[in-house]
């Protein structure tokens, strides 16, 4: 019972770490900014996480097991290449535009403060994601027996940085909904990366 309690603290801390995090950046926000948002003392907050660099790590790490769980897991049991691919493309837009997984974008866009050693376990599953999109690529390449010249890692970060942009400009009410930004996006990636 105890731990449970723990673990749900931790989760409220990081969800109103990530709110913070994203609403004022990483930089402007402080613990005691984290602590009153929770309406806790620095003392409390300290006694859950060591430093806000622990915090965001945790956030980062979380942000990818989200994609691991949403979009790797789920696309893994498709049989056709290109069909994973397209369902991969839909699921990976899914998760940046989730409003309820703050963690995305704030690993999208505070990506440098962390310290190097916690940077470079974040970065080691970011490139086992990369090295997924790549290998689904030339997989897809090989299927259509492309003759162009896009070698599937450009291929591969050329799609995940079009997509790990979209929370920058994108507005829920505007004029492209997730549904049709996640066609048009399939449709901009197959017509280029394989031709």
């Amino acid at each position: 019972m105890i731990r449970e309690t723990l673990t749900d603290s931790r989760q409220e801390i990081l969800r109103t770490a990530a709110r913070l995090f994203q609403q004022q950046g990483y930089d402007a926000t402080s613990m005691n900014d984290v602590a009153a948002a929770l309406k806790l003392s620095k003392g409390g907050l300290y006694h859950h996480f060591q430093s806000k660099d622990e915090i965001l790590f945790n956030l980062m790490d979380h942000a990818m097991t989200i994609t691991q769980e949403r979009v790797v897991n789920a696309v893994r049991g498709i049989a056709d290449p290109e069909e994973r691919l397209r369902t991969l493309i839909r699921l990976h837009i899914g998760v940046v535009l989730s409003a309820t997984d703050r963690e995305i974008t704030v690993m999208l866009h505070e990506n440098h403060p962390l310290p190097p050693a916690l940077r470079k376990k974040i970065n080691s599953r970011k490139k086992d994601y990369i090295h997924f999109v790549e290998n689904l690529v030339s997989e897809v390449q090989r299927l259509r027996q492309s003759k162009g010249n896009v070698a599937p890692r450009a291929a591969a970060f050329a799609l995940l940085g079009m997509i790990n942009w979209i929370y920058q400009w994108y507005k829920p009410d505007g004029m492209l909904q997730a549904d049709n930004l996640a066609k048009q996006y399939t449709e901009i990636f197959f017509g280029g990366a394989f031709q």
